[in-house]
């Protein structure tokens, strides 16, 4: 789980197939990572779907963009 945490620091939305490929790990333990940090509330699955399904690192990427907000 903390390699693929640390990988989602450098690629904050990520996919199973993603993950697994650039790990080099295999499906099943990047989905347990993935849905462990999600019950962790540290990921979110953005897509809604059962199969190619993406997980974001919302709180990174709140951080990424801070201060990059539109002035009216």
């Amino acid at each position: 789980m903390l390699r693929v945490h640390h990988w989602m620091q450098k690629n904050p939305l990520v996919s199973i197939g993603s993950a697994t490929m650039a790990l080099n790990l295999t499906k099943s333990t990047v989905i347990s990572s993935l849905e462990r940090l999600r019950e962790l509330h540290i990921v979110r699955e953005v897509t809604g779907r059962q199969r190619n399904r993406i997980f974001a690192y919302d709180e990174y990427l709140a951080i990424l963009t801070e201060g990059t907000e539109r002035i009216s």
